[in-house]
Formats: structure tokens, sequence, C-alpha cells
């Protein structure tokens, strides 16, 4: 059972932005969270809100303007910045762009705050840079020149030199960005691996899905305030509903998915069940149609095996389609 002890980062009436003085610019309202041992934290916001500021400022790379982070119950300010780097990590969205380092070299600067920029490697430093490589799917591309990887791989590397760090925190803005679809969900099952483990990880995504089909806790930043919890209680309390205020964009709180809002479309009535079904309904719904409990024309009779046939009933004439696509195509 976690307690309060558990608690590993806070931050209270944090004030973020720029400036000093008169000419300060707050981006956000204070802010007031925490993240406790063995989370996985996502922030969630919309462009330009603040969530990146948000993230330096809580790795003491940008000043707060007001309020404090603690770590361990910790000033951030009272750390001396070695033993800050041994105690959090950290991935940016910037990309590294050299030409005569290598992988391995990358993964290893990791090791800087236990034995400097210019110390020898020990042991230890040897086997955290090596199972860094070997997590991250990079041990083949250990003497590739960073110059030569493609985005999604010299982001697989950012993230190996923070792993070689052996941090209890890792704070991430957009680790999964520029991973193909298999990379992105192998990234996010080592970072779970890395949560049970006991390390925190703090990351900004846009990936909904991720955040909410995966997350420990929400950080969700609005422009009034930082809204906190599991994404399960956020969906309950409606929180994701103002996320985006578009008359556009709509959050279906059954789901846990936003939509696109459309005008009233045509009934339509579907007969079927299980997996089938709801796919058959997600792409009638995504044509534009509204699917009514009443016997209605057209109706549809979703086939219970993918070898199957879509029945349309249009009142005056029957058909029959091999897929999804040859219904739809049809019906628009």
């Amino acid at each position: 059972m976690r307690t309060d002890n558990d608690k590993i980062l806070a931050v209270e009436s944090l004030e973020i932005g720029y400036g000093t003085g008169r000419h300060r610019r707050v981006l956000l309202p204070p802010l007031t969270a925490s993240a406790q041992r063995g989370e996985l934290v996502a922030l969630i916001g919309r462009n330009g809100i603040g969530k990146s500021t948000l993230l330096r400022t809580l790795i003491g790379i940008q000043p707060a303007l007001g309020g404090s982070v603690t770590i361990d119950g910790d000033d951030l300010l009272s750390i001396p910045r070695l033993e800050l780097a041994r105690r959090i990590g950290n991935i940016s969205t910037e990309i590294i762009k050299v030409s005569n380092m290598t992988v391995y070299d990358l993964v290893a600067l990791g090791r800087y705050p236990y034995k400097g920029w210019m110390g020898g490697a020990d042991h230890e430093g040897l086997r955290a840079v090596e199972n860094a490589l070997e997590r991250t799917g990079m041990t083949d591309l250990a003497s590739r020149y960073i110059a030569e990887l493609s985005d999604g791989e010299r982001q697989r590397a950012m993230i190996g030199r923070v792993l070689a760090q052996d941090t209890d925190i890792l704070v991430m803005d957009e680790p999964t960005a520029f991973l193909d679809v298999m990379s992105k969900h192998e990234m996010v099952n080592l970072m779970l691996g890395l949560a049970a483990e006991g390390k925190t990880i703090i990351f900004s995504t846009h990936d909904f899905s991720i955040a909410t089909g995966q997350a420990n806790r929400i950080w969700l930043t609005l422009d009034d305030k930082l809204t906190e919890g599991a994404p399960e209680d956020l969906i309950i309390n409606r929180a994701f509903e103002s996320l985006f205020n578009s008359p556009s964009v709509g959050f279906d709180s059954d789901e846990g998915t936003f939509y696109f809002r459309q005008e009233a479309g045509r009934e339509i009535s579907l007969k079927g069940e299980g997996m089938i079904r709801k796919w058959t309904e997600k792409a009638l719904i995504r044509a534009g149609f509204v699917i009514s409990d009443r016997a209605v024309h057209p109706s549809v009779a979703a086939p219970d095996k993918p070898s199957g046939e879509w029945l349309l009933n249009t009142g005056n004439d029957r058909k029959s389609f091999s897929s999804v696509y040859d219904l739809l195509r049809y019906l628009r």
C-alpha cells in the first residue's frame, strides 16, 4: 500500500514562464501536483499551453517564477547540480545533430554525473551503458554515428542516454515522437517496465490513447488550472471535455475517445454481435450515420465472422458486401 511517504516529486503553487521583476510572463495559474515512486505520469494539454516549460522547470533548466519544486522533500534549488543529475534525468524534443559521435558515445554521456565529463568508465558504468543500449534496441547500432540515424533511432538513442544515467525520476518531453507505431508501443512497454522497477516517469504526450490507457496518473493542463488523477477519475469527472474548446471536436466519456461533431445524420439500424458489429458501428458513425434502436431502413446485418458478408436492406432492395469498405462506398 502506497502512502505519502512514496511521494518523490511535488510542485506547490508553481508559477512557470519567462522574465523577471515586472516583466514576467506567467504562462499558467499556480500549479500544484505530485508524483509517487513507480508511477507513469502523463502530461497532456493543448499545444503552446506550457507543457515543455513545466518540464524544464521541474528539472531546474528553467527557473520558476514562484512556488516550489521538491524532490524527495528537498527543494530543487537546494540540490547541487551534479547531485540533481543523479536524481532526475531528462529527454527533450530537441534533436541532437553531431557528426562525429556514435550511439555508444551518446548513451555513455549518461554516466557523467558519476564519473564527470572526462572520467574513465568503470565496470558498473559499462554495464549500465550496455543495458541501456539493449533495452532501447540500439545494441546493433552502437557503432553508428548519430548523424546517420533516422529520427526514430535518434530518439531511442536519447532515451538510452537517460537510462544509462540511472536516475529515480525520468522527465521526458514527447518520448514517442518520431517513432513508428511498433516502436512507439515498444517504448511505452519499456516505460511501463521502468515504472514497475520503481522509477517515476513524467512524460508529455499528444497521444491520448497512451495517456489514458497506460499512465497511472495524468496531469491535465488547462488554461485556468492543472487537474491530476487517474485517467478514469478524469473521465468520470468529465475533465477531458474542456481539453479542446472546439465546436468540431467532442469527448465521449463512455468510450474515452474524442470524436468529430457532426450534424445529425441519417438513421440506420444495425444487427450483429461481437467485434465485427462494434467496428461496423464505428464505421457507420464515421460515415455520418446515426445508429438507431428502432427498426428503420436502411438496416445492416453484420456477419459473425470476417469471411462473412454484410447484408444491407434499404427497404426496396437487398445487397451483400464482402467488406466494410464496400458497404460504406455504396451507402455514400
